[in-house]
């Protein structure tokens, strides 16, 4: 598996993996997430323009894609959506380790996230990746600032959280 900086020949895929990937979503009774239309293209040229958004290559085939904004000096996930055809064989954690390389390279002492505390691939996952739940006095201003735009969204019709995995750039 390949992980490389996004191309914008690569960007209407990145669309089409978040729609199917999206779908799940309806089986567990939250349509209104599944049907949420994938970011633009012109947002996801921002990511890959600046160097923030990485794609996961199986073959000649984009799988995955991850991208990350910069939030009270954290790499914050934005967005790591697998295709489910290439589900289930470590790709969505390979492209958090990349995430997690280029953390460390520009010295952010954490990885961040929100997400959905009670669906299966979310939050459960993200603690298996080396992810805590942050307490609410934990919950940094920038961090909290994206909670609360989600929240204006209507995400918050789900429980959510915000996540923090550690860094350490020493070699043990």
């Amino acid at each position: 598996m390949l992980i490389r900086t996004a191309r914008p020949s690569d960007l209407a895929r990145l669309q089409e993996i978040e729609r199917v990937a999206g779908r799940a979503f309806r089986d567990i009774g939250m349509p209104e997430v599944a049907d949420d239309e994938p970011l633009s293209i012109e947002v996801l040229a921002g990511y890959a323009e600046a160097g923030r958004a990485w794609v996961a290559v199986a073959g000649d085939v984009v799988a995955a894609y991850l991208i990350v904004d910069l939030v009270d000096g954290n790499v914050h996930i934005e967005q790591v959506s697998v295709d489910p055809r290439y589900g289930h064989r470590g790709i969505g954690r390979s492209l958090i380790e990349h995430a997690a390389a280029f953390a460390m390279e520009i010295g952010a002492a954490a990885l961040t996230l929100t997400t959905f505390a009670e669906v299966p691939w979310n939050a459960p996952y993200y603690r298996r990746c080396g992810f805590v739940v942050l307490d609410e006095n934990a919950i940094t201003p920038e961090l909290r600032a994206l909670r609360e735009h989600e929240g204006a969204a209507g995400l918050d019709r789900w429980p959510r959280v915000c996540m923090r995995r550690p860094l350490t750039s020493e070699i043990a």
